[in-house]
């Protein structure tokens, strides 16, 4: 070999030496000089504004009867296995005549969605919500509540006559009580959609209060709380 290659040339020692560099230079934050270019942003990385638009926008075309989406669901679900990319976290309640992807509009992927009786926040829902937050990305999170609920009627009925209800009712009624109170010191004419309604706010609030993670997402900017009340006769949300 001529000395030119050999001074060329890397000793086993000097290729073991530059293999540790890398990796602690790897495990301290500090990219080789030969790095990939970052990766592109996800698709669900924008302002909760904008988010918020397209959950308005969706549910007009749903009250229009004219959806946007007209996915080719079979042609797209290879991609969706992979990965996914919600534009929000959706706080629904459970009842059967309010899904939340036909009212926005949207389509699979596109929301996450937490439901439970009377779309109230329990400990396993927050927990899917900072899961949607940290670790899918979401920007927004929508409380989602309905006209005639059920559950917030059965909380109504219980502050009222105190009557005592089966099973595991009474924790959820507990869960909806400070809302039903908050709407009959307003003395509305309707005692039910004012409470549904403070129903809603309290979800809203208790997300931000009850959980690190996402106050202090929203605190951030990177993340918005909003809620609203689906009219199931109309098909239209009124926001909160």
């Amino acid at each position: 070999m001529c000395r030119n290659c050999d001074s060329r040339s890397l000793s086993r020692r000097q290729i073991m030496c530059a293999a540790t560099a890398l990796v602690a230079a790897s495990a301290i934050g500090i990219p080789p000089a030969f790095a990939a270019e970052p990766a592109a942003a996800p698709p669900n990385a924008i302002p909760p504004d904008d988010a918020f638009d397209q959950l308005k926008q969706g549910n007009a075309h749903y009250l229009a009867n004219e959806p946007v989406d007209q996915e080719d669901y079979a042609v797209n679900r290879a991609a969706r296995a992979q990965s996914q990319y919600p534009i929000a976290a959706i706080l629904a309640c459970s009842d059967s005549r309010v899904p939340p992807e036909i009212v926005f509009d949207q389509g699979p992927g596109d929301l996450f969605i937490v439901r439970d009786a009377g779309n109230v926040v329990t400990t396993i829902g927050l927990a899917s919500m900072e899961y949607a937050v940290k670790i899918l990305g979401v920007p927004l999170i929508f409380v989602l509540g309905h006209s005639n609920c059920g559950a917030v009627s059965a909380a109504l009925k219980a502050s009222t006559s105190r009557e005592q209800l089966p099973g595991h009712l009474p924790d959820l009624v507990k869960l909806i009580e400070p809302a039903v109170v908050a709407a009959h010191g307003k003395h509305p004419s309707d005692f039910l959609a004012a409470s549904i309604e403070e129903n809603v706010r309290l979800g809203m609030k208790r997300m931000k209060d009850e959980s690190d993670i996402i106050g202090e997402a929203v605190s951030g900017g990177k993340v918005a709380i909003k809620g609203g009340v689906y009219n199931i006769a109309t098909g239209k949300i009124a926001m909160v």
